[in-house]
């Protein structure tokens, strides 16, 4: 926790200082996909556990 924490990044920061706008989609991307990872993650243990109580 404390980690992620630290490691945290200022995306208005890069975005002020983006060489082109080419820089802030790879900006906005970067942020979006650990979100994104865990939606998915969510959804597939969500399927499997369903599947597992209806073949009880």
């Amino acid at each position: 926790m404390l980690l992620a924490v630290l490691q945290q990044v200022n995306i208005e920061e890069k975005i002020k200082n983006a060489p082109d706008k080419g820089y802030e989609i790879g900006v906005f991307i970067g942020s979006m996909i650990p979100f994104v990872v865990l939606v998915v993650l969510a959804y597939f243990l969500y399927r499997y556990n369903k599947k597992r109580i209806n073949k009880e």
